[in-house]
């Protein structure tokens, strides 16, 4: 896992210090391809103070324990808040829409060659305590994973993340292992992929997912990459040798930083933190700078098979 802080970026204008700004941004992309983490010592978008003392102010009783506050841009909804005072609900609205705007604009100039060739996801506020959270075991957050999405699939597409630390006192920890490729090799097989690939189930789905999707089944479009990463996801969880023995690298966000990171391709583990936000984009595999990286390749060369369908 390489860690990479940038230093050359200005977000007062959104240019790089060096004089070939469009080479500075594809190096980025292909860090981040490559299964690196970008660090920002700060916030390199606009995030008004008073946007952030009113989330902190709201602590975890104002959303009612939700998990996740999450907000959809292409559509300007607003889930998991619970608030009862549609005063509240507006203003946490108002806040993660200038969010989310404020973070694209960013992306589309440190970014450029994925700039409007993404897919915008949701964005969220993860208003609570981390460390000591009683969830299911493939809903923690403090075991190592990547992620995958049940009613978004990728088919193949990349699943980038854009996070900032809010809290004014407390870093984020988490833990990170090798990239998707050592750990796909090593438990790729043993968690099914063979099945995914080319099993009577991948057969099926191919046949019958135009008519289920028309009829409103939800997940009917997943390719055999979404459905093993799904798969993935959950018996890496479940997996007590890699939990245990695979070697880890933490990793401390300190308060109002921010960080970039595929969080398919990073495994990763979050150990302790709260007030984070998160912006998530979904990179296609033709605005990849470094494609053969991507993990539906890495996955498509161990099977031998397509992955997208």
């Amino acid at each position: 896992m390489a860690w990479t802080q940038v230093t050359d970026y200005r977000p007062s204008d959104g240019s790089f210090d060096s004089d070939d700004g469009a080479e500075r941004a594809r190096w980025y992309c292909q860090r981040l391809e490559e299964g690196g983490i970008l660090f920002f010592d700060g916030i390199p978008f606009d995030f008004p103070a008073g946007d952030r003392e009113w989330l902190l102010s709201q602590k975890q009783s104002g959303f009612k324990g939700h998990k996740n506050i999450s907000y959809r841009p292409s559509e300007d909804v607003l889930r998991g808040d619970a608030a009862d005072d549609a005063e509240q609900h507006r203003r946490l609205q108002e806040i993660m829409r200038n969010y989310s705007k404020q973070v694209v604009r960013f992306a589309r100039q440190f970014l450029a060659p994925y700039a409007d060739k993404w897919k915008l996801d949701f964005a969220s506020f993860r208003s609570l305590e981390e460390d000591g959270r009683d969830l299911p075991l493939h809903k923690r957050n403090d075991l190592m994973h990547v992620d995958a999405f049940p009613t978004r699939p990728t088919r193949g597409g990349r699943i980038l993340r854009i996070f900032t630390n809010i809290n004014p006192q407390r870093p984020r920890v988490w833990e990170v292992t090798d990239g998707f490729g050592p750990v796909a090799k090593a438990f790729a097989k043993d968690a099914g992929l063979m099945k995914f690939a080319d099993g009577p189930g991948a057969v099926a789905s191919k046949m019958f997912a135009p008519l289920l999707k028309t009829i409103g089944v939800k997940g009917a479009d997943r390719s055999a990459y979404d459905r093993f990463m799904l798969r993935f996801h959950d018996y890496l969880k479940e997996n007590s040798e890699y939990q245990q023995k695979w070697p880890k690298t933490r990793i401390e966000f300190p308060p109002n930083s921010s960080w970039l990171v595929y969080t398919d391709t990073v495994p990763h583990a979050v150990l302790s933190g709260q007030f984070a936000l998160e912006q998530t984009f979904i990179i296609p595999v033709s605005a990849m700078v470094a494609p053969r990286v991507a993990p539906i390749a890495i996955l498509e060369d161990l099977s031998g098979k397509t992955l997208s369908a």
